[in-house]
C-alpha cells in the first residue's frame, strides 16, 4: 500500500524583549544558571504576573507578517503538568482564546509556491532548561536552571498541509525569515529561540481521515527537522506494512544516531486541565492598535522577493538568495545604488562574498566590507581598471581589511595591462614558445584559442586585458578552418 505523509509543525519562537514575559527579570541569553530569577518567574507564593507590554506587540507583529486575524479579545490560560523545570506546576499559556487565528505562510518547493495555512498563534511562557549530569561532571544527577523560565514565547501552530520532510524545512526557513524581517526574535536555533516540535503521520494515498500521529518534540535545526521526519516516516511505514499500530505518543530525535525514541504517551488538551489564569485580565485590542502596529512593519521576504525580480531584473532564485535576511537584502540594494548592474552585484554577493561569510561563520552585517567598497570594485571591473580574475583578488582584500579596491590595486600593481604594444609584445612570445599548437591551430583546431589566452593571461599575472589579447591572438594567428 502507498502512503501520503501528513505533517503538522508547531514552532515556538522566543521574542527578544529586554525582560521576561511577567517579571522584569532579563532576558538575556547566557548567564550563569539561575542568575536571571525572581519570586515572581520562580513561583513563590502570593506574587503576582504583570503582562509585558512589548511582547504583546511582538506577538501581534508575528501574527500580521503571517496574515493571521489578530483576535479582539484573548486571555491566558494555566496549562497544568509537573516536571522539574517548571517551578509553578503549570505553564501560563493561552488555549480557548489565542492572540491570532488562521493566517498562512507561502513555500517555493521546486520552483512552485505552496500555501502553509496556520491555526493559530498563541503566547506563552518559556519552560526551565534540564542541564543532565554528564555536562557537569556528574553523570548520576541532573540540575535545573530557571532562566529561561518565563522568557516570552509564541508558538505558531500550523495545519497538517506539509507532506515532506523538504517541505517541513523549507516552511521552518521561511518562517524564520518572515520573524526576523518582523524584528520580533533573534531565532537563534542553536540558544533554542526558535524550534520546532513535527507531528507526523500517515495514511494510504487517497484517504482523507488522518492517521496516528507521533509527535517530535524540540527539533532546533533545519537539518534535523528533515531527518528526523524522514526518519518517523520510514519508521511509521514499516510498522503499517507488518500490520502493526503507530501509537500516538511524544518522541525525541537523536541527532547523534539519526533516529527518534519514545519519550512519553502523548497527552491531550483535558490532561493539561486549562482554566483561565485568574492573576492576569484578558488583553483587548482595538483596531487602531492593531493597524498602527500593522503599519510599522517593514516590507517582508515574500513581497521583497517579488520586488527584487521585477524592479531588478534577476532570476527568481537570486531573488530566494539576497532576502534571506534583511541585512543582506539591504546590503545589496545599496550596492545596486552605487553600481546599477543589479545581476553583476548579485553575481559577487551570491559566490564570492556569501561563500566568505559561510567560511568564517558571520553575518553580513558584522563584516569589513561595505556596500561602497563593493560597487567601487565593480565600477573598477566596468572602466577596464581590472578584470575579473585580479577582481578576485581585490575583493579578498577588500573582505578580510576594508581596504578601497582603488588602493589596493595601486599598491599591489594589479593594474590590467589595455597597452597593445605590451600585450603583443606577450603574444607574440607565446607564439614561439608553442609551435605545434600554433601549428595545430592554423590546421583547424580552433578550441586552442582558449589554451592560448590562458597562456597569455599566465604571462601578465592575470592582468592584460582577456578582449585585447584575444583580438591579437586571431590576428596573428589567422587560420583555422
Amino acid at each position: 500500500m502507498n502512503y501520503e505523509t501528513v505533517i503538522g509543525l508547531e514552532v515556538h519562537c522566543q521574542l527578544k524583549t529586554k525582560t521576561k514575559i511577567f517579571c522584569s527579570c532579563s532576558n538575556e541569553f547566557g548567564k550563569t544558571p539561575n542568575e536571571n530569577t525572581c519570586p515572581i518567574c520562580l513561583g513563590m507564593p502570593g506574587v503576582l504576573p504583570v503582562l509585558n507590554k512589548k511582547a504583546v506587540d511582538y506577538a501581534v507583529r508575528a501574527g500580521l507578517a503571517t496574515h493571521c486575524k489578530i483576535e479582539p479579545m484573548n486571555r491566558f490560560a494555566r496549562k497544568n503538568y509537573f516536571y522539574p523545570d517548571l517551578p509553578k506546576g503549570y505553564q501560563v499559556s493561552q488555549f480557548e482564546h489565542p492572540l491570532a487565528t488562521g493566517g498562512y505562510v507561502n513555500i517555493l518547493i521546486d520552483g512552485e509556491k505552496k500555501k502553509i495555512n496556520l491555526t493559530r498563534i498563541h503566547m506563552e511562557e518559556d519552560a526551565g532548561k534540564l542541564v543532565h549530569g554528564e555536562n557537569m561532571g556528574n553523570p548520576s544527577a541532573s540540575y535545573v536552571d530557571y532562566n529561561r523560565t518565563g522568557v516570552p514565547l509564541i508558538e505558531i501552530v500550523s495545519e497538517p498541509d506539509l507532506r515532506s520532510s523538504k517541505e517541513a524545512r523549507a516552511y521552518m526557513m521561511e518562517l524564520k525569515t518572515i520573524l526576523e524581517y518582523a524584528g520580533v526574535s533573534d531565532c537563534n536555533m542553536e540558544q533554542g529561540s526558535l524550534r520546532c516540535d513535527a507531528n507526523v503521520s500517515l495514511r494510504p494515498v487517497g484517504r482523507e481521515e488522518l492517521g496516528t500521529r507521533a509527535e517530535i518534540k524540540n527539533i532546533n535545526s533545519f537539518k534535523f527537522v528533515q531527518k528526523a521526519v524522514d526518519y518517523e516516516v520510514e519508521r511509521q511505514t514499516s510498522l503499517l506494512e507488518q500490520g502493526d499500530k503507530v501509537v500516538q505518543e511524544t518522541r525525541l530525535y537523536d541527532s547523534d544516531r539519526g533516529v527518534t525514541f519514545s519519550m512519553r504517551s502523548k497527552e491531550e488538551a483535558h490532561d493539561y486541565r486549562y482554566f483561565p489564569e485568574p492573576d492576569l485580565v484578558p488583553v483587548v485590542f482595538d483596531e487602531a492598535r492593531v493597524e498602527e502596529i500593522a503599519k510599522s512593519l517593514p516590507e517582508l521576504p515574500e513581497s521583497k522577493r517579488e520586488r527584487f525580480s521585477s524592479e531588478y531584473g534577476v532570476p527568481a532564485y537570486d531573488a530566494q538568495v539576497l532576502t534571506a535576511s534583511r541585512p543582506l537584502a539591504d546590503f545589496y540594494e545599496e550596492t545596486v545604488k552605487l553600481h546599477n548592474n543589479p545581476k553583476a552585484v548579485s553575481n559577487w554577493m551570491m559566490g564570492d562574498l556569501l561563500r566568505e561569510l559561510k567560511n568564517d561563520d558571520q553575518e553580513i552585517q558584522d563584516c569589513k566590507l561595505t556596500p561602497r567598497l563593493l560597487a567601487d570594485m565593480l565600477n573598477l571591473i566596468e572602466a577596464g581598471t581590472i578584470n575579473g580574475k585580479i577582481a578576485k583578488t581585490v575583493f579578498k582584500e577588500m573582505y578580510d581589511d576594508g581596504a578601497e579596491p582603488a588602493v589596493i590595486v595601486k599598491e599591489k600593481g594589479l593594474g590590467q595591462i589595455a597597452d597593445e604594444a605590451s600585450i603583443e609584445k606577450l603574444v607574440d612570445q607565446i607564439l614561439i614558445d608553442n609551435p605545434q599548437q600554433t601549428t595545430d591551430y592554423r590546421n583547424g583546431k580552433e578550441k586552442l584559442m582558449g589554451y592560448f589566452v590562458g597562456q597569455v593571461m599566465k604571462a601578465s599575472k592575470g592582468q592584460a586585458n582577456p578582449a585585447l589579447a584575444n583580438k591579437l591572438l586571431k590576428q596573428k594567428l589567422g587560420g583555422g578552418s
